[in-house]
Parts: C-alpha cells; sequence; structure tokens
C-alpha cells in the first residue's frame, strides 16, 4: 500500500499507459524529462556525503557514530528538507521545486518501504507455515477483535491461507507469523 500514493501515480502509471499508447507524444516528453531530472536529482543527493561532525557544523544534529551520512539520508529526518540542505551544498538550491518535493516525499516513506519490503519477503517465505490447529488467536497482540474474529471463524491451516481471509490486514499476517515462530511446535510444511 505504501507505494500506492497519490504522490508517485505518474511515476507508477505514465509508463502503463504509453505502453498501450494512452498516453500522447507531449505527454510522453513531460514524463521523460521529469524522470531524468529525478534521475539526476537523486544521483545528487546520494552523492553528497559529510561525516557527523562535519553536519554538527553546518547546525545537523546527527548521531556522533563516525558514519558519513548522504543528503539523500538526511532528508528522511524530520525538519530536514533541500532547502536546509543547500546551505550545506548550494548545488542542491537548484533543484526544480517539484523535483525537490518528490525527493523528499521518497525520503521520507524510504524505511517504511524497507521495512515493508522485509517483511513481505519473509511472508512469502513463510506462505506455507502450517498453523497450530488450537491456536488461541485471542492471545496474538497486534490484532484487532475484527480480525481475532475471522481468525477464529476460518481457523485457517497455513499462514498463506489466512492471508487469502478478507479483512486480514499485512500488519496482522506479520504479528500472527511472528507468533507461531516463537512457539517451539513443529509447523513447516
Amino acid at each position: 500500500r505504501l507505494t500506492l500514493r497519490a504522490d508517485n501515480a505518474d511515476q507508477r502509471l505514465t509508463p502503463l499507459g504509453v505502453a498501450i499508447g494512452a498516453v500522447g507524444v507531449e505527454r510522453a516528453r513531460a514524463f521523460a524529462g521529469k524522470l531524468a531530472a529525478l534521475d539526476a536529482a537523486r544521483r545528487l543527493v546520494a552523492d553528497r556525503r559529510l561525516s557527523p561532525t562535519a553536519l554538527r557544523r553546518h547546525g545537523l544534529a546527527v548521531n556522533a557514530d563516525g558514519i558519513a551520512r548522504s543528503a539523500a539520508e538526511l532528508l528522511a529526518h524530520p525538519g530536514i528538507d533541500l532547502a536546509r540542505l543547500a546551505a550545506v551544498w548550494p548545488e542542491l538550491g537548484a533543484i526544480e521545486p517539484d523535483i525537490a518535493e518528490q525527493l523528499e516525499i521518497d525520503a521520507r516513506y524510504a524505511g517504511y518501504l524497507e521495512r515493508q519490503a522485509r517483511d513481505i519477503a519473509a511472508f512469502r517465505r513463510d506462505e506455507a507455515l502450517l498453523l497450530p490447529e488450537a491456536l488461541d488467536y485471542a492471545a496474538i497482540g497486534g490484532l484487532s477483535a475484527e480480525i481475532r474474529g475471522k481468525l477464529g471463524q476460518a481457523r485457517p491451516a497455513t499462514l498463506g491461507a489466512a492471508a487469502r481471509i478478507s479483512g486480514v490486514t499485512p500488519a496482522a499476517l506479520v504479528a500472527l507469523l511472528q507468533y507461531v515462530k516463537r512457539r517451539p511446535e513443529p509447523r513447516a510444511a
């Protein structure tokens, strides 16, 4: 769900529209220009790095762990935007406002997207995980009463079957997976 945002709809859908011929030449050209500008800006913020000591001299409080941070990484920090980073790296001030806004949004979502990708990969690895027949869904933290009820009524045999129950969210599946994996019983299919 995190990837299906309004701010990146053109990046997700325009290539599909081009592929089926639903996007005109002018729109395709404008989109290609935006992508080129985004790629150049992403490279620019990724290539600008400073140590925590140097960043602190510029008024950017980061952990003094000795690990250099890029402008792209700094954008994920609350209160840090491209305008503030342009005081450190003046060339960042030349990035167009709409491109700067997209970079800032992407940076804010990056950590969540990485975690979601790890959760999805873990789910795919464990889709065949057998759920104990006598599993007490009420004992699993992080499940809403509605989801507990649906799982209790359906009594799915595997994690994959639980995923196909209407209303069972990805977060609920992660909670279920973590709970079942902590149990000492054999469970792999």
